[in-house]
């Protein structure tokens, strides 16, 4: 009777990942199986990104080298009117949309994601258009008619 190869040739060992301390490596909280995790900051980034992105090609000359970003808070002080939900600086090019004020201080009729989205956009919208010398409205004419 012929013998098979031993345990020893047929068998691979598997690569473990340690890290500095000795210990394996976790696997990702969702795994390969699950959606991604979703929430307020991813949600809030990809809504200005989904907006800047239909802005730039609706006005690529005007918005050329315009750098849309997000930060949390204003800095510095207050005017008057209250808390500033986003800044532009014309000779920065460069638009900066707050999201804690957008999201906390916002009183929205109907508080779900769609009303959200929508002030989210709005915000962008109104920043850009402060930015180039415009009217909100003007920016995107026909992405509000129905």
């Amino acid at each position: 009777m012929a013998r098979r190869g031993t345990r020893s040739s047929t068998y691979v060992r598997r690569a473990v990942r340690h890290d500095r301390h000795g210990r394996s490596q976790r696997s990702a909280a969702t795994g390969p199986h699950l959606p991604p995790l979703k929430n307020r900051i991813d949600t809030f980034d990809m809504t200005v990104a989904a907006a800047a992105d239909f802005l730039r090609a609706t006005w690529p000359d005007e918005l050329r080298n315009v750098r849309f970003e997000v930060g949390n808070m204003p800095v510095g002080e207050q005017n008057g009117e209250g808390v500033a939900r986003w800044w532009t600086s014309s000779t920065e090019r460069r638009v900066v949309i707050y999201r804690l004020p957008i999201q906390r201080l916002s009183k929205l009729h109907r508080d779900d994601e769609l009303h959200q989205r929508m002030m989210i956009e709005s915000c962008v919208f109104r920043a850009t258009a402060e930015l180039i010398g415009k009217d909100p409205w003007d920016l995107g004419p026909d992405r509000f008619n129905f």
